[in-house]
């Protein structure tokens, strides 16, 4: 590794010891930058690495809200701004458990990368809280809704700061927030993304990341004379990202044979019945293990970890952080899969990365192939400042075309550094060097 590389990352191991999650993304972006800055030693003259590591601003507040028994609950909320270097602060909310400090730091600082790979002018940052919307009712979630936004609304803005949804934050947490900011700040501005189309929305957004991420993956597969038809696909999770993965992975000829939740995941040899997903997961809020109620030639299984062991030509992780490890990318490899593709963010733990590039699978990393998400709200953004609606066609469109270009900047980049292939590399170095550029540009600020 590059010596200045290498000495900011130790700065960082010492710094923040226990920020685990932090630490693995930083590891895998400084590792690939080492070659940036062989070849750039303006970079580190002007510091810009340090910079670039740490958050222009972390925000942690008190969310205090009471329950539907009357009780006073407390929670923490975060909103990391980590750089404005291109443009507002732009990335999700995430309402879960396991949220603290590190996860939004290393959630904050992939979203850099993600969103300059957009070509868009957003900058990045990460927020939420460790409140569980599961099991909550519609007014629990409303006045926890309620107390977050009395707290981040003076932190954000349409020119400032666009939080959007993540997981835990759907379409009824979207209109909660937004409502109460709209009220607090006594202004109708695009201050939230993913809203509901009546007031203000993008069509194609609730599909967006799961329709960029086969995009991208169909990009991938170009390289190598491959597409989806014909492939048999294996999905992690249930959301938003997983459900709209598979539809637009069918339309294109595969079939999906296996999706999860928390709990554990389904398998069906004949294909997942969609529309039975999509009624337990938008509309009943079930468990996926009910599908195999009214489906009795599949299966479900109890824990997730197992999924990768089903034989598949594809794999698309769309559940959490480190779900495929080095035994699940052993267990992919040997059932002959041939491109694995990153639909939620960083869920693939340094060593599976590096064994599955040795193995020849191509491997699409999360900031790229995951933008579709941030690249519709940034299309949002768009409809909103200029008061326009635009059609589901004209919004697939552009975001077909926004993962058609990301991918090409990741591929670009790859062979400029003389790394043809590695899309993780390519990923990093192209969407760093559009910050980093602009970083020199304002001096030292």
């Amino acid at each position: 590794m590059n010596a200045y590389a290498q000495s900011v990352l130790d700065q960082l191991y010492q710094r923040f010891p226990t920020q685990k999650e932090f630490l693995q993304a930083a590891t895998e972006i400084i590792d690939s930058l080492s070659l940036v800055f062989d070849r750039h030693p303006e970079y580190e003259k002007a510091g810009i690495l340090e910079r670039f590591v740490e958050p222009e601003r972390q925000i942690n507040f008190r969310v205090t809200w009471i329950d539907d028994a009357g009780k006073v609950q407390v929670n923490t909320g975060y909103r990391v701004q980590y750089s404005s270097a291109i443009g507002p602060y732009k990335g999700g909310l995430r309402f879960h458990p396991s949220v603290n400090n590190s996860i939004m730091k290393f959630l904050g600082l992939e979203q850099i990368l993600k969103n300059s790979l957009t070509g868009m002018p957003i900058g990045g940052a990460k927020g939420g809280s460790d409140f569980d919307p599961k099991g909550k009712s519609d007014n629990e979630v409303m006045r926890f809704c309620q107390a977050f936004m009395n707290e981040l609304y003076r932190h954000i803005g349409a020119d400032t700061d666009v939080p959007a949804g993540d997981i835990g934050v759907g379409a009824r947490e979207i209109g909660y927030l937004y409502g109460c900011y709209k009220k607090l700040a006594n202004n109708n501005g695009c201050a939230i993304t993913g809203r509901g189309v009546p007031y203000g929305g993008s069509l194609v957004r609730t599909e967006a990341t799961g329709y960029g991420l086969i995009y991208f993956a169909n990009e991938m597969l170009k390289t190598r004379k491959e597409s989806f038809e014909g492939k048999r696909v294996v999905i992690s999770g249930s959301g938003n990202v997983a459900i709209y993965a598979n539809e637009k992975a069918t339309k294109l000829g595969a079939t999906v044979i296996a999706m999860s939740d928390s709990n554990g995941y389904i398998y069906d040899e004949n294909g997942i019945d969609l529309a039975a997903v999509k009624r337990l997961k938008e509309v009943e809020r079930k468990r996926i293990s009910e599908y195999v109620k009214d489906h009795p030639a599949a299966t479900y299984t109890e824990g997730c970890d197992k999924i990768w062991q089903i034989k598949c030509d594809i794999a698309l992780p769309c559940a959490t952080q480190n779900e495929i490890n080095l035994d699940s990318a052993k267990a992919l490899v040997k059932n002959g899969c041939i491109c694995v593709c990153e639909g939620a963010n960083m869920p693939t733990t340094l060593d599976a990365v590096k064994y599955l590039q040795d193995n020849k699978v191509l491997f699409g990393p999360a900031k790229a192939a995951n933008a579709g998400g941030v690249a519709t709200s940034a299309l949002e953004m768009a409809q909103s400042a200029q008061r326009m609606y635009w059609t589901f066609e004209d919004v697939d469109k552009a975001l077909e075309g926004i993962m058609k270009s990301i991918f090409k900047h990741c591929d670009d980049a790859a062979n400029e550094y003389d790394c043809p292939g590695n899309y993780v590399i390519g990923a990093n170095i192209a969407g760093f060097k559009r910050v980093a550029e602009s970083m020199l540009a304002y001096g030292i600020y």
